[in-house]
């Protein structure tokens, strides 16, 4: 593996655990303010499960605008 795929490798596992952080500690500060009393256990579990979502979404996104891109790298080299 590249140095730059290793990279990008460490900054998007860096990605999801700061993400998951965040969001844990939000549902920690937040739940209760709008009377959700969720414990710990729970609030760990909807984090990894947002998590998962997240992740998902965000590499569905990912190959579809690099689809996009090869194809219009080939519409463009194929009007040259």
């Amino acid at each position: 593996m590249k140095q730059s795929q290793t990279m990008s490798l460490i900054e998007a596992i860096a990605n999801v655990a700061v993400g998951f952080g965040v969001a844990v500690l939000a549902q920690v500060v937040l739940f209760p303010l709008f009377g959700l009393d969720v414990t710990l256990t729970d609030n760990l579990l909807i984090g990894a499960i947002f998590t998962a979502v997240s992740v998902v979404r965000s590499y569905a996104l990912r190959r579809l605008f690099e689809a996009i891109r090869i194809r219009r790298s080939e519409t463009t080299t194929a009007g040259r």
